[in-house]
């Protein structure tokens, strides 16, 4: 088995543990957290598969979706605490 593929077994495990920490909670902020981490495992899985396949592409869609992660967890984030998005 090479590298990067038990690499990407890895962040496919923690992006499974965070997927039951956002099922589990205990708090909103528990569970927002977990999926914000689920979207980083996302991205960097992204990015690995981009690294193994030799697409550059895929580190392009990579960046785009850490911001996409990125602005939606603020956005939850004041929603959570405002009850209101404007």
């Amino acid at each position: 088995m090479n590298a990067e593929l038990i690499t990407a077994l890895l962040v496919i495990g923690g992006a499974f543990l965070a997927l039951l920490r956002a099922v589990k909670g205990p708090t909103t902020f528990d569970r927002v957290l977990a999926v914000n981490v689920f979207g980083t495992k996302t991205v960097v899985l992204l990015a690995l598969l981009g690294y193994i396949g030799d697409r550059t592409g895929f580190l392009d869609i990579a960046v785009l979706y850490a911001l996409v992660n990125f602005l939606g967890t603020i956005a939850l984030l004041k929603f959570v605490e405002t009850r209101r998005l404007g």
